[in-house]
């Protein structure tokens, strides 16, 4: 069997643009990837374009960690994000074709079953206005849908510090949430790179009465030290890796012991079993994984396949019961959320197909997601000026 070609669709929302891949065989087999981009999509459809000519055509789509070898470092210069989410998705849509093809999940194929279902978190529920009652309202309808965990940034245009009352504000967010959640459910309390250290300390033991499950990114991702101290003086389990798009570049934060559970994006770091293994490198360093997935069912689908073999697999996040809901259409057998969980799925390959009729539905958009501006929460961007 051998690549003969891959087919691109964007599906666009006002504040995500998301990019599927198709990669078509000789012998009828047709495997599918996908991947979000923040502003970087016409550069990621670039790269492939190119990547085609270089490296997939002709390539045996068994051969997966071949393909990704010649990605990564055959081009010479060093990967960024647009390379491995390049990477990504074709190697997901590898890993689907090779399934189809011999009749059997990809969770089969990376060692088998640990569980049977994977705990699902929600996110892009709060959209409302941000009041207390208005997130108290929002967070009841998401345990009404059976969700048992979700996660929330209550901090607004926060950056580096955030003063007294917009504390007591964010505070008094929190505290609605708790309320409407009860007192078992999970919260996960986001941070988005916003915080100094010293910030991030103080906000978090502000909101510890309320139990948060972690402490997401409490400072910008790119300085260790920073996180370090941040990890030192709290007493809520930390977690970070979304803007990590190397496997190897988790080598120091591994080395570090900053952090308690971390979050790869299998659509940005070269996909499913480069997640795999950083899972298992994880596992030496006793850490929980608990991916990013801001995608759409496809890499849902992509991500449950290390879910379900990761001993060391925590939850996943879920975006697509709440924001922008009506894109799940173009994915025919996206994984759904049955009380509070994703539940194993027998289907080969990734078990989803692209309808690419549907998808033509949602054209690509000047998809713009700015979380320093007043509203962010709602995704809903501003018209560009």
């Amino acid at each position: 069997m051998r690549i003969t070609g891959i087919s691109t669709h964007v599906v666009g929302t006002p504040w995500r643009n998301l990019t599927y891949v198709q990669v078509h065989t000789d012998e009828g087999v047709t495997g599918v990837g996908e991947t979000r981009m923040l502003g970087h999509t016409d550069a990621l459809i670039g790269y492939l374009r190119e990547a085609e000519a270089n490296h997939i055509l002709g390539s045996d789509p068994f051969a997966v960690e071949d393909l990704v070898r010649r990605m990564k470092y055959g081009d010479y210069g060093r990967a960024g994000e647009i390379v491995m989410s390049g990477i990504a998705v074709i190697e997901m849509a590898c890993w689907d074709i090779k399934g189809k093809a011999l009749g059997v999940p990809v969770w089969q194929l990376l060692g088998g079953k640990v569980t049977d279902k994977v705990k699902a978190y929600a996110n892009g529920w709060y959209t409302t206005e941000r009041t207390p009652e208005a997130y108290h309202k929002a967070a009841q309808g998401v345990m009404e849908r059976g969700y048992k965990a979700l996660k929330i940034d209550p901090f607004g245009t926060g950056h580096f510090e955030l003063d007294h009352e917009q504390t007591l504000y964010a505070v008094s967010l929190i505290e609605a949430v708790r309320d409407a959640i009860g007192p078992e459910a999970e919260l996960m309390l986001e941070m988005h790179g916003r915080f100094s250290p010293a910030t991030a300390v103080r906000l978090a033991k502000e909101l510890a009465p309320f139990k948060p499950a972690w402490l997401e990114e409490p400072c910008p991702p790119e300085n260790l030290k920073a996180l370090e101290k941040v990890a030192a003086k709290v007493d809520i389990p930390v977690a970070t890796g979304e803007r990590i798009h190397d496997r190897i570049e988790f080598r120091e934060l591994f080395e570090s012991q900053a952090v308690d559970i971390i979050q790869p994006d299998v659509g940005h770091i070269g996909g499913i079993w480069e997640t795999r293994k950083l899972a298992a490198t994880a596992e030496t360093h006793y850490m929980l994984v608990a991916p990013h997935n801001v995608g759409g069912s496809v890499l849902t689908a992509a991500s449950l396949q290390v879910g379900f073999t990761s001993p060391n697999f925590k939850i996943l996040e879920h975006f697509n019961d709440f924001a922008d809901a009506e894109i799940k259409k173009v994915v025919k057998g996206a994984p759904q959320v049955i009380d509070g969980y994703f539940h194993l799925s027998d289907a080969p390959g990734l078990g989803v197909e692209l309808d690419t009729d549907a998808a033509a539905e949602f054209p690509q958009q000047q998809a713009r997601f700015d979380l320093w501006a007043e509203g962010w929460e709602q995704r809903k961007p501003k018209e560009s000026k």
